[in-house]
């Protein structure tokens, strides 16, 4: 999944895509041409892995954060330094390999989107069934709408590209030793050494995580945009879009994150032969880290989590307006 602040992305974007929703204003207030099915399909997944790109060196250096507390010393780890981090993959690696596991992402980006999309609108129209004829004009059911459709088609989407995102982690946490050459080796020697269901390592809490990420990061944008409207109605739709749409990605972020820690440890576990770390599960897994290295070693790599969430929630609705003018200029010759 991309859980964890990455998620505004695709929330904030299905929430201004979502018909019933003040929040699409947003995204039409330069362009009230409605863009069709694949073109909006399109369009969100080019301006997702754009966004991913863009964002890729804090990315990586979150998950390298993430998994350190794996198999290092834990009093190395006391005083972690992103400028450090950053320094030793530049002298070790390259500076290239900030974008480590980035062509998995926008392998993943596409087919994520869709099933996100389709499942979105699927759940969509169910929830409006089950809640009558109504629920289109009360505020309310609508959030509700916006919550629980969020959450069961981010578990869908993310359980669907599941694969997709352990070799992304997989690729990234290497260093200078390379066990995994390419995307199809490490399929290959994933399902070769650990069998197909390894390529479903830490499945479970990424279903924990990735509905309650997006739920939280729909629930809180169309609050914060509401009372911001309400209080402030002449404000720039551009300005309240990306400003509640990074404080949700925070705030979603900021709930989810230890889930998403001990996901990125167990899709690592037993990689290149070494010993399992967490070998009781889930909870047992949280129960070690916080005996091991503390409350705080839940958040590990949080800042560099936080450090992209501005730029990754602009540049992705930045990119997702233009293209949408683009494509509906095309498609109206």
């Amino acid at each position: 999944m991309e859980a964890r602040v990455g998620m505004v992305v695709e929330g904030g974007q299905r929430t201004l895509n979502a018909d019933s929703g003040g929040a699409a204003k947003f995204l039409v207030a330069q362009n009230n041409r409605q863009l069709g099915t694949v073109h909006q399909l399109l369009a969100g997944g080019i301006s997702g892995a754009f966004s991913k790109t863009c964002t890729a060196p804090l990315a990586r250096l979150t998950i390298l954060f993430q998994v350190q507390g794996m198999h290092s010393d834990v009093a190395a780890l006391s005083n972690p330094s992103i400028l450090r981090e950053a320094s030793r993959i530049i002298n070790e690696e390259g500076f290239r390999a900030f974008w480590k596991g980035n062509m998995v992402t926008i392998a993943h980006r596409l087919p994520y989107t869709a099933v996100n999309f389709y499942a979105y609108e699927r759940y969509k129209n169910v929830l409006h069934s089950l809640m009558g004829e109504n629920v289109s004009g009360n505020s309310g059911a609508n959030l509700l709408v916006h919550f629980v459709g969020g959450g069961l088609s981010g578990i869908t989407s993310a359980s669907a590209t599941y694969p997709l995102d352990l070799v992304r982690t997989r690729l990234a946490a290497q260093r200078s030793t390379m066990y995994y050459r390419g995307i199809s080796h490490a399929f290959s020697t994933i399902c070769r050494d650990e069998g197909f269901l390894g390529l479903y390592k830490g499945l479970g809490a990424t279903l924990l995580g990735v509905g309650p990420s997006i739920a939280i990061s729909f629930a809180v944008y169309e609050w914060l945009r509401s009372v911001w409207q309400s209080q402030r109605p002449d404000d720039s739709k551009a300005v309240v879009g990306l400003a509640c749409g990074s404080l949700s990605g925070i705030a979603s972020s900021t709930a989810t994150f230890p889930l998403d820690l001990v996901r990125r440890r167990m899709q690592l576990e037993g990689v290149g032969g070494r010993a399992r770390v967490y070998n009781t599960g889930l909870f047992g897994a949280f129960g070690r880290i916080i005996q091991t290295e503390g409350v705080r070693g839940l958040y590990r790599g949080i800042l560099p989590e936080y450090y992209k969430v501005v730029p990754g929630v602009g540049i992705v609705f930045m990119t997702y307006e233009t293209l949408k003018m683009l494509l509906s200029s095309i498609s109206s010759y």
